[in-house]
């Protein structure tokens, strides 16, 4: 349950699945001959071509001068002359000079199913973080394949998908649980019907061999890339593969690479540190209950959100919010420290009476169309790469084990998660065995940002990938646990990152940064 750096995937959206094998679910293994032949083909096809850059669909939200355009690449690398999908790309040129330009940064923001289109708005917003960085380079973003604009996949009726109240992601009962693995049994089988075209081909080394693709495209002889959360294990699927096209690369909030943790293994280990970030957070909110008034030590704040959860699952709030709703909201919190005050503001105002508030935030919004086809659009993606880049587990027996005992000890998110991968035990799409992530020749020295109390992505998922990519070098932010540790203030990060993109410079060693600054509380209004 990965979350793109700029929004939340909710673990409480989909449901589980019978856990039986499907006769077509054939293993691949990726990085074979034919597929590194196809990409040098569809690259040079690319480089000919470039791209033709526009001023953006109006329904893009792109306002100018950002560009969009697209670049061609094969479905099946392995068949560079049969099938093509396009890929939406956009791109700001560098705000400095001719002699100061160092090429094109291009950015995913993670997901899976996140779409980097935004990145180039850190231009136009005149976001300060950036603003030596993209003196030196055009920003480029991307809707990678079946996200978006490139190709978009669907799994159910988008409408469908966010009808609210779903069921509590919490067992009760046997039967609570057959009804989770039927839902989520639906919900393979709708990708399989209405994607499945596309689904053998939505993995993340394909993805990786796009952004070569793309970086032909652009005229730009090696990559820059700037990778967050998923999109880390992207960048070290790049680093992988194509180690001497790499420039400069940066990966902040790190994936772990390990075979042995993609995905179904990661998942879990995500449940146990989503539970250590949620009681950081709760000890924010004691700590803050002047300006809350939720409970003045962890404890009774914890005892709050169990109330909260019992009673939204009796009669759900506005008739919309119950506990998978809740959960999907409250997930913010350990997710993103700038979730902090305002999760912790809405719950707040529901105390004091201010129902309005919490099924705003937490409730579907039915005639948001575009965003209700993003959202189930972005989950699809999720589930479909995550699915397809491993062999899952396929006994009902193994997920059920491992959840229950997980679920003891560290309740806040495991069923959650549980559920929204499940699907993966009954994927009628082949899955490949996950690609041996490292690199030590060509590659030349990466960063590595990450914090040690991250919930989506823990740390030990930076210390397994700064093993396995020669010369890399770690930046850890001590005591802090926001996900997408690059868009943060915190000068001792900031100014390294400007450092390494502007001037290739790293510490002789890795270094240790202290936390930036805690949120401040700040009451609803």
């Amino acid at each position: 349950m990965l979350g793109a750096a700029g929004g939340v995937l909710t673990g409480a959206l989909i449901a589980g699945a019978l856990a039986t094998p499907m006769a077509s679910a054939k293993a691949r293994t990726p990085g074979g001959a034919a597929e590194a032949r196809g990409v040098q083909i569809a690259a040079a096809r690319a480089a000919a071509a470039g791209i033709d850059w526009q001023d953006c669909p109006a329904d893009w939200a792109l306002e100018k001068p950002i560009q969009c355009g697209y670049v061609t690449v094969p479905l099946d690398y392995a068949k560079p002359y049969g099938r093509t999908i396009k890929l939406a790309v956009d791109r700001i040129g560098n705000s400095g000079s001719a002699t100061e330009r160092q090429g094109a940064l291009i950015y995913n923001p993670g997901g899976p199913g996140g779409s980097g289109l935004k990145f180039p708005r850190r231009v136009t917003t005149k976001n300060p973080l950036w603003t030596k960085t993209s003196k030196a380079y055009d920003f480029v973003g991307f809707d990678p394949r079946g996200v978006g604009h490139s190709a978009a996949i669907s799994c159910v009726d988008p409408q469908e998908y966010v009808k609210a109240p779903k069921a509590d992601p919490v067992p009760d009962s046997e039967a609570d649980k057959r009804a989770q693995r039927k839902l989520a049994k639906e919900y393979a089988q709708g990708c399989a019907e209405r994607s499945g075209w596309m689904l053998p081909y939505l993995t993340t080394p394909n993805t990786a061999r796009d952004i070569d693709v793309i970086r032909a495209a652009l005229g730009e002889k090696k990559l820059n890339y700037l990778g967050v959360s998923y999109g880390t294990y992207i960048g070290g699927v790049y680093a992988t593969l194509f180690p001497t096209h790499v420039r400069r690369m940066i990966v902040d909030s790190v994936v772990n690479p390990s075979r042995e943790k993609i995905w179904y293994q990661a998942n879990l280990d995500q449940d146990v540190a989503f539970e250590t970030r949620w009681k950081d957070w709760t000890a924010w909110v004691a700590k803050n209950d002047a300006t809350y008034h939720i409970g003045d030590t962890p404890e009774k704040v914890q005892k709050q959100w169990e109330t909260l959860r019992a009673a939204a699952k009796k009669h759900p709030i506005g008739g919309v919010v119950g506990p998978a709703e809740l959960v999907g909201f409250f997930q913010s919190a350990p997710y993103y420290d700038s979730s902090w005050a305002p999760v912790a503001a809405v719950w707040s105002a529901y105390l004091a009476g201010d129902e309005k508030q919490l099924v705003e935030a937490a409730g579907p919004d039915l005639s948001d169309t575009a965003g209700n086809i993003a959202s189930e659009n972005g989950n699809a993606v999720y589930t479909a790469v995550e699915c397809a880049d491993a062999k899952w587990p396929t006994s009902w027996r193994t997920w059920d084990r491992d959840n229950t005992r997980l679920h003891t000890d560290y309740p806040f998110m495991t069923w959650a998660n549980a559920w929204m991968n499940l699907p993966c035990a009954t994927w009628d799409a082949p899955q490949q065995n996950p690609i041996e992530v490292g690199a030590d020749k060509g590659l030349p020295k990466t960063l590595i940002v990450q914090s040690t109390r991250d919930a989506a992505t823990p740390y030990d998922g930076a210390v397994e990938l700064h093993k396995r990519l020669k010369g890399s070098r770690l930046i850890t932010e001590k005591d802090a646990g926001s996900h997408g540790v690059t868009g943060l203030v915190n000068a001792c990060i900031n100014d390294r990152v400007d450092a390494y993109l502007l001037n290739g410079t790293v510490d002789a060693a890795d270094v240790t940064c202290g936390p930036h600054a805690m949120p401040a509380p700040a009451a609803a209004k």
